[in-house]
């Protein structure tokens, strides 16, 4: 993974993703993984709407469209 460019690309495609998650309350962060993936993690803050998420299935699917 190149950084600038890859972690930057990330970013963006990620970024409706994140802005979304954060006004439930939610941090949005990933790491790359292997050459070619990332982990994504979502962690909740003290005051985080837990009614506010989907299932896990939406959820994994949300930031997976992001990379196409």
């Amino acid at each position: 993974m190149s950084e600038s460019t890859d972690v930057a690309t990330v970013d963006g495609a990620l970024a409706p993703f994140t802005e979304m998650m954060a006004a439930d309350g939610y941090v949005l962060s990933w790491l790359p993984s292997e050459a070619d993936r990332i982990v994504v993690r979502i962690e909740a803050t003290d005051g985080a709407c837990a009614d506010c998420l989907v299932p896990q299935p939406v959820m994994e699917a949300i930031p997976e469209s992001a990379a196409h």
